[in-house]
């Protein structure tokens, strides 16, 4: 990276902080969601989000050496607060159907958060001249953006219908 950053490269850095802060949230909370949904196909998707999160965190290491900085120490506020969301249908007194329900409901609301910052952060790449990095960035929108579809049809094909008649 040059050595004078301008408020841009800044930003990027920043934004880079809270989606590793972020992610490394969501490997914490997402087996306690697998443990807590009760439908087996709900499960297995947080559960292969899990191992898909970690790849994502290799990659931010992998930008951060190439921004030649580290991407620890700031809390991602938004996430804690999403995580928070989905900790509390946990706890809710409500049929196993319905918090599965829930659980989907929190687990896209952080996707989307997710998709939101790793957009910005690859179109800030891009206009900085690092190619690279946004196409590392791109990599990781795309799998965000299918987490969310395969969430979506997990909810009308089989969660969301359970949860009406139950």
């Amino acid at each position: 990276m040059a050595e004078e950053t301008n408020p841009l490269q800044e930003l990027l850095i920043d934004e880079l902080k809270d989606l590793y802060s972020a992610e490394n949230q969501i490997i914490k909370a997402l087996p306690k969601m697998a443990k807590g949904a009760t439908s087996p196909e709900l499960k297995r998707a947080f559960e292969r989000h899990l191992e898909e999160t970690r790849r994502q965190v290799a990659r931010l290491d992998q930008i951060g050496k190439e921004l030649e900085t580290k991407l620890t120490g700031k809390k991602c506020k938004g996430m804690e607060g999403l995580i928070e969301e989905g900790r509390e249908i946990l706890e809710e007194d409500m049929d196993e159907n319905a918090v599965d329900a829930g659980l989907i409901g929190a687990a896209q609301k952080v996707e989307h958060y997710e998709i939101a910052g790793y957009g910005t952060a690859r179109t800030h790449a891009e206009l900085l001249g690092y190619p690279r990095i946004a196409k590392l960035l791109q990599q990781t929108l795309d799998e965000e953006g299918a987490t969310d579809q395969k969430l979506t049809a997990l909810a009308e094909s089989i969660i969301n219908v359970q949860a009406i008649e139950a």
